[in-house]
C-alpha cells in the first residue's frame, strides 16, 4: 500500500482521472455474493459427500448385501467420476453457460443422492454414485471460478475463505456428520442430508446467476481427443490407486494394464494439450510461476488433507475398536476450530504477506502429524485432541491464501482452465495420499512385525513366563484343556505383537504426511508476492 500511495497522489496532482483507482476496492451486489455463497455450498457438498459415505461404508454395504472388496467400488465409482468432470467442467460451462450447466448438475446431485438413499443393490449403487460423482464433480470448480471470475481482487479473499470451507473443513467434519447420522437414524440419512441444503443452493444460482445464451456451436469445436484421452487417463489411473494395494499393485495383472492403459493415455493427452489451437486445458499456465508452485504445493496438500482424514479413522476403527460416531466425535476437534478460525483469514491477508500465512498453515499441519510419530496402546481421543487442534488452525490458514497466491493475475479467459487443474490436482494429491499410506501401512506392520517377533521368543524367560501366565488365565476361565489354553496363549502373544505393529505402522505414515507437508513449505518459498503479479484475472 505504501508504493501506491505516491502514485496517487502524482495523478492527483497532474488531474489524471479518477477511475483507475475504482477497482481497489469496487463494490460487490448482494447478488454477486449469492451466487458465490450458493455455489460454495454446492462445492462443500461435494466434497462432504466424499467423506460422509466412507465414514459409513461397512453399514452401507451390510444393507445392499456388498463384500468388503466390491463396496469399495460405493466411493471409487464417485472419486472416478469426480475427477474426470472437474477438468472438463470450464469447457462445458462455456457451452452450456454457467446458469444452466451449474443449476442442471445441482438439481441433478440432489435427485441422484435421494436415489442412493433408496439404492436396493450393489450395481445400482455404484452406478448411481457414478452420476452422483459426475455431477457433484461440477460443482466443486464451478465456485472457484465464480469467485476468481465475479470477484475483484480486493475481495476474492473473502469468497476463497469460503471455498476453503469446501476444501478442508467439509473433509474433516465429514465423518463426524456420517458417524452421528448413520448411528442414530441410519445410513439412508448420509444422503438425505443433501436435500434441504441442497434446495438452498439451487434457489440461491437460479435467483443470483445471470442468463446468458449457450454455444452449442463449440461442441463440434471441442478437444475430442483430449477429452477422451483424459477420460480414460484419469479413470484408469483412480481405479489404479484405489485398487492397487488391495490387488497387491503390479502382482496384478488387472492392475499393470490399467497402469499402462493410464500411463498411454495421459501421455497422449499432454502432448494434445500442447500442440492443439483450442486446448480443453491450457497446461501452459503451469509454467506461470505461482500457478506451478501453487499446483505443486496444492498437490501435496491433497496427500496430506486426505490421507489424514482416511489414517485417523483407520487408526481408532483398528487399534482403539471406535464406531462411527465415536471416530467423528474425534475427528470434530479438526473440523470445528475450522469454522471460527476460516472467516478470520481475509483480514490476516489484509495484514500480512500471504506467503507468510501459508508457510505458517503449512509448518503447523506438519507439526500436528509429527506430534503423532510417538503413539502407544493408550493413544487415544484425549490424546489426539491437541494434534487435531493444531491441525484445524493449519489447514484454516493454508487454503485460502494458497488459492489467492497461486491465481493472482489469471485472465478471465484462463479461469476454467485453472479451476479445474488446481482442484483436480488437489483431489489427485488425495487419491495418491491414500494409496500410498495404505501401502506404507501394510508394509511397516510387516516390517515391526517381523522386528518385534525376534524379541519375542520361547527361549526368553520374559516369553516363556507370559505364556504360562496367559495359559493360566485361559484355565482359570474355562478352557478346560491345557493344550488349547496354550495355544490361545500363543494367539494372545501374536495380537499382541500385530497391535503393536500396527501402532508404530501408523506412526510411520503420519511421520510421512509431515514430510509431505515440509516439501510443501518448501515449494512455498519460491512464490512471488501476490502483488508483483497482474491482477488481470480478478475482474
Amino acid at each position: 500500500m505504501s508504493t501506491l500511495q505516491p502514485a496517487l497522489t502524482t495523478a492527483s496532482a497532474v488531474s489524471i482521472p479518477a477511475p483507475a483507482a475504482a477497482p481497489a476496492t469496487p463494490a460487490v451486489s448482494a447478488k454477486t455474493w449469492i451466487a458465490v455463497i450458493g455455489a460454495t455450498l454446492g462445492a462443500f457438498m461435494a466434497v462432504l459427500n466424499i467423506q460422509i459415505v466412507n465414514a459409513s461404508l461397512a453399514d452401507i454395504q451390510g444393507a445392499i448385501g456388498a463384500g468388503i472388496d466390491d463396496g469399495g467400488w460405493i466411493s471409487t465409482s464417485y472419486l472416478i467420476a469426480e475427477i474426470v468432470v472437474i477438468p472438463l467442467s470450464g469447457w462445458l460451462a462455456q457451452v452450456f453457460s454457467i446458469r444452466v450447466y451449474l443449476l442442471t448438475n445441482a438439481i441433478l446431485f440432489l435427485g441422484l443422492s435421494a436415489a442412493c438413499a433408496l439404492a436396493q443393490d450393489l450395481p445400482q449403487m455404484i452406478v448411481l454414485r457414478a452420476v452422483q460423482g459426475f455431477t457433484g464433480g461440477v460443482l466443486i470448480p464451478m465456485a472457484f471460478t465464480l469467485i476468481i471470475t465475479l470477484l475483484p481482487r480486493g475481495k476474492q479473499p473473502v469468497g476463497l475463505a469460503l471455498f476453503a470451507l469446501s476444501a478442508t473443513f467439509a473433509p474433516a467434519i465429514g465423518p463426524t456428520i456420517g458417524g452421528y447420522l448413520t448411528e442414530n437414524l441410519g445410513w439412508q440419512y448420509i444422503f438425505y442430508v443433501n436435500l434441504v441444503p441442497g434446495a438452498i443452493m439451487v434457489g440461491m444460482l437460479w435467483y443470483a446467476l445471470e442468463p446468458k445464451p449457450m454455444k452449442l456451436s463449440l461442441l463440434r469445436q471441442g478437444d475430442w481427443a483430449g477429452i477422451i484421452t483424459m477420460a480414460i487417463g484419469l479413470s484408469a489411473l483412480q481405479t489404479v490407486l484405489e485398487e492397487g494395494n488391495k490387488d497387491d499393485w503390479f502382482g496384478s495383472p488387472f492392475i499393470v494394464r490399467l497402469s499402462v492403459i493410464a500411463a498411454v493415455a495421459l501421455t497422449v493427452f499432454l502432448i494434445i494439450e500442447l500442440t492443439v489451437k483450442k486446448p480443453l486445458l491450457n497446461l501452459r499456465l503451469l509454467v506461470r510461476r505461482n500457478f506451478g508452485f501453487g499446483m505443486l504445493a496444492n498437490f501435496l496438500l491433497g496427500i496430506a488433507l486426505y490421507g489424514s482424514v482416511f489414517i485417523l479413522p483407520q487408526y481408532l476403527s483398528r487399534i482403539q475398536g471406535y464406531n462411527a460416531e465415536q471416530i467423528g466425535m474425534v475427528l470434530a476437534w479438526t473440523g470445528l476450530p475450522q469454522l471460527v478460525l476460516i472467516p478470520l483469514v481475509p483480514r490476516l491477508m489484509q495484514k500480512y504477506d500471504a506467503r507468510i500465512i501459508i508457510g505458517a498453515g503449512f509448518v503447523l499441519f506438519a507439526g500436528s502429524n509429527f506430534m503423532n510419530i510417538f503413539m502407544t496402546n493408550d493413544y487415544a481421543s484425549d490424546q489426539l485432541m491437541w494434534p487435531n487442534v493444531v491441525r484445524a488452525v493449519g489447514q484454516a490458514l493454508v487454503m485460502a491464501p494458497l488459492s489467492a497466491v497461486a491465481t493472482s493475475g489469471i485472465e478471465p479467459e484462463n479461469a476454467g482452465s485453472a479451476s479445474g487443474l488446481f482442484n483436480m490436482m488437489r483431489n489427485l494429491g488425495g487419491a495418491v495420499g491414500i494409496a500410498l499410506l495404505q501401502t506404507v501401512l501394510t508394509k511397516r506392520e510387516q516390517y515391526h512385525s517381523n522386528v518385534l517377533m525376534q524379541s519375542v521368543s520361547v527361549f526368553e524367560q520374559a516369553t516363556r513366563t507370559r505364556l504360562e501366565q496367559l495359559t493360566q488365565y485361559f484355565i482359570n476361565h474355562g478352557v478346560l484343556d491345557r493344550a488349547d489354553a496354550v495355544h490361545r496363549a500363543y494367539a494372545a502373544i501374536g495380537h499382541t505383537v500385530q497391535k503393536q505393529a500396527y501402532i508404530l505402522a501408523f506412526s510411520d505414515t503420519f511421520y510421512l504426511l509431515g514430510m509431505a507437508l515440509m516439501v510443501a513449505l518448501i515449494a512455498v518459498f519460491f512464490l512471488k508476492k501476490p502483488g508483483q503479479t497482474s491482477a488481470g484475472g480478478a475482474h
